[in-house]
């Protein structure tokens, strides 16, 4: 898993290169800088020689000089670095999510990709930058410190150095057991994330049930629980890192000890000995470090299994090999013994089979769960049958490329979704490249170009986050403007006029029906105006079609279509 993070590091080569060598010459500075005080100490305090003294002191001057200057640019490059994998990890999170299935996101949580695009990734880019290049200096300078030690007195260096290895054993101890306390408060974190995100996205439901109460016990309830998790993790480094330190401080204690009494018998000068002193003073550090670090290491290799989660998850629904882009297309759709399951479970569709001329309009009419918005989530292949084909001009179209399929096809669903930016690139999402008179002309088709010359900066009013300062009719209408500027060849209207008024309706059907000639449409719908107008209309029951025809025929031969007719039709009738 450590290993995937740091394949992120490649396109940095150079200053991941520059990083290791600055940190490399940082260390030989770092332990050469004992040597020269035991030499300034021997030769020259003990030996009176000031000359050689002040030397010695510019010396340590311009030794710390040059490795504050190192340790700058080692800093730039490693965070110039590591920013850079965060970069990278972010775009390839935000690209596999826009590749995967609908059946990926029906079963994952907002909170959780989240939570995962953002905490995670900062983690891994915590472990790429200072917290690997911490450990590895931390494990060069001790390397260092052993050889230099052992150079100048095997014996007492034995001593100094006995306790590491139950240092290095405490420290994977630690992070053993910090590695799953830190993917279950991850995990937990998410849990919160996508507490909030329900709560803020649902705020006016929670408002008018009045529920805020309950919502904030629900909070309260996931936010224990991390915090419980939080106190455990926090125990385990309050009891980790203080015994790493006293472990590393144990070294000194020795050489001060058994050092002493070396020096007394002349065995050992006194410039050695504050050179053991500060060997063993420059490795405290890193051993705290290493008490953070290793965690933090944890924690990284944590983080990367869910971030790899979300960028090996496969789509269910891909560009099959060889697939080819579909041509320009007139509009013949025909379902042939099509049926689909849920996650290969809940059966929804069962044998459809149909055809739809170009040009005509076919209208799926049927109760809440019949089936009828799988059946146009399958055209543009938002999910792939569990079994039979569908074909477009003679085209199956698991057997062409997503993007020249969907180019084809416009969406207007029943909860039209709004992006938090102007009216203007809201109308030209499908077509970016679109100029003003188009984008013009689709709103006023679509009965919007009058209202959005009313709001206070026009075409370019920001629209609230999905929309919300507009009213479900003035949404629908830009929704509309958005399919119709693509020029589709296949138009899908997901009960797209149920958020407007009558009169708005009847005006948006006769710019509808302009819009449909030549092109073959879809029609989810509940308005008598819309069966009326359809060349075919599928009476759906429990996934199968229970009945088809024009809306004249199927009163005369449907018996379930006169009952829908009595009971939810004929009142519209009524309406003036």
């Amino acid at each position: 898993m450590l290993v995937r993070c740091f394949r992120y590091l490649r396109p940095y080569a150079t200053q991941t290169v520059g990083v290791y060598l600055t940190m490399l010459a940082i260390t030989l500075l770092t332990l050469f800088i004992p040597q020269l005080i035991r030499w300034s100490v021997d030769s020259g305090i003990r030996g009176g020689d000031m000359n050689l003294l002040a030397g010695a002191v510019g010396a340590l001057l311009g030794l710390t000089l040059l490795r504050g200057i190192l340790a700058y640019f080692q800093g730039i490059w490693s965070e110039s670095a590591s920013q850079g994998v965060a970069y990278d990890l972010r775009a390839a999170i935000h690209q596999q999510l826009l590749s995967l299935s609908f059946s990926y996101h029906d079963r994952t949580e907002t909170g959780q990709l989240l939570s995962r695009a953002l905490q995670d990734v900062e983690r891994v880019r915590f472990l790429t930058g200072r917290a690997f290049l911490r450990l590895v200096e931390g494990g060069a300078l001790l390397f260092g410190t052993m050889i230099a030690l052992l150079l100048m007195n095997p014996l007492l260096a034995l001593l100094a150095l006995g306790t590491m290895p139950l240092l290095i054993h405490r420290a994977l101890v630690f992070g053993s057991q910090f590695r799953p306390l830190s993917r279950a408060i991850q995990n937990q974190l998410a849990v919160l994330t996508t507490r909030i995100e329900q709560s803020l996205r649902g705020v006016r439901v929670v408002k008018a049930f009045a529920q805020e109460s309950a919502e904030i016990e629900r909070f309260d309830r996931e936010s224990g629980h991390w915090f419980d998790l939080s106190a455990r993790a926090a125990r385990t480094q309050a009891i980790n890192v203080p015994m790493l330190d006293l472990i590393a401080n144990m070294g000194i204690i020795f050489i001060i000890w058994y050092g002493g009494l070396l020096v007394i018998d002349g065995r050992l000068t006194v410039g050695e000995l504050v050179a053991f002193s500060t060997y063993l003073g420059q490795l405290v550090q890193p051993v705290r470090r290493l008490g953070i670090m290793v965690p933090a290491v944890a924690e990284a290799a944590a983080a990367g299994e869910r971030i790899f989660e979300i960028l090996d998850a496969a789509p269910e629904v891909a560009d099959a090999p060889g697939a080819v882009t579909l041509p320009a297309i007139s509009g013949h759709v025909v379902f042939k013994s099509v049926s689909f399951a849920y996650f290969g479970r809940h059966q929804v569709l069962r044998d459809i089979s149909f055809e739809a001329q170009p040009g005509q309009i076919i209208a799926l009419l049927g109760a809440t769960g019949s089936g009828k918005s799988t059946i146009i989530n399958l055209i543009p292949r938002f999910y792939d049958p569990t079994h039979g084909q569908i074909q477009i001009d003679g085209h199956d179209i698991r057997g062409v490329t997503i993007n020249s399929l969907r180019d084809q096809i416009s969406i207007v669903l029943q909860e039209s979704t709004l992006f938090a930016t102007s009216v203007r690139e809201n109308i030209a999402f499908g077509r970016p490249d679109a100029d003003e008179q188009a984008i013009i002309a689709a709103a006023t088709t679509a009965q919007a170009h009058p209202f959005i010359l009313e709001l206070p900066d026009g075409y370019d009013t920001r629209v609230g986050e999905r929309g919300v300062t507009l009213s479900g009719g003035q949404k629908q209408r830009v929704a509309i403007a958005r399919a119709l500027l693509k020029d589709p060849r296949i138009l899908i209207l997901d009960d797209a006029t149920a958020s407007v008024d009558t009169q708005t309706e009847h005006q948006i059907q006769l710019a509808l029906r302009a819009l449909m000639q030549g092109r073959t449409s879809f029609v989810i719908a509940q308005r008598l105006s819309t069966l009326r107008a359809a060349d075919c209309i599928l009476v759906l029951e429990r996934g199968r079609i229970a009945a088809r025809g024009t809306h004249a025929e199927l009163l005369r031969t449907s018996g379930l279509y006169a009952d829908i007719y009595a009971r939810q039709l004929r009142p519209q009738e009524e309406t003036p």
